[in-house]
């Protein structure tokens, strides 16, 4: 019935929407995931800026630092980092290991050439957070760290994953019964 060339000519109409589809999933995935990490950073820059706005005004990171310690390793709640000109943490709400946690020197750079600096840290293989450093000047200098733990955007890309690979293969299925047909 169709000869040597049945699989190419299914191949031949299907290959087209399997990319298409393809296409389609990779940038809903790409979107969605963009649009959670990048919301995980909007009360950090809010944090962060307003520390450094304080701080270069002269106010001490003693008073600026408000609320309990966090311990950055289990806990979601916000943290709020001041470090000194040279990147040496001064006073926090964040700790890890029972310590304030220092950044590397390059985000200070950065930060320093940039005015702020938005990243993803981990500073041991099982804490992530998402940073945002601002760094001030003024009646001192210095860098004010705010972050928040990546647990639950995490959580939330994974079943993204799960969800786009699985209408991705449906789509698969679904384009092949039909070039099929």
């Amino acid at each position: 019935m169709h000869g040597e060339k049945w699989p190419y000519n299914i191949l031949r109409r299907w290959l087209p929407a399997a990319v298409i589809l393809t296409i389609i999933c990779l940038l809903i995935y790409a979107t969605v995931q963009q649009a959670y990490r990048q919301s995980a950073n909007d009360p950090q820059i809010q944090l962060s800026e307003d520390a450094a706005g304080k701080l270069a005004q002269g106010e001490t990171p003693q008073i600026v630092i408000t609320g309990k310690t966090v311990d950055i390793a289990k806990s979601l709640s916000p943290y709020l980092i001041v470090y000194d000109e040279g990147g040496t943490p001064v006073a926090g709400s964040g700790i890890l290991n029972g310590k304030l946690p220092s950044v590397p020197a390059g985000v200070f750079d950065f930060t320093r050439q940039n005015f702020q600096d938005r990243v993803t840290w981990q500073p041991q293989p099982d804490v992530r957070s998402a940073i945002v450093i601002t760094h001030f000047t003024g009646r001192s200098s210095g860098f004010a760290l705010a972050g928040r733990s990546l647990r639950e955007v995490e959580i939330r890309e994974s079943r993204l994953s799960l969800i786009v690979l699985m209408a991705w293969l449906a789509g698969l299925f679904g384009t092949l019964i039909i070039s099929l047909i």
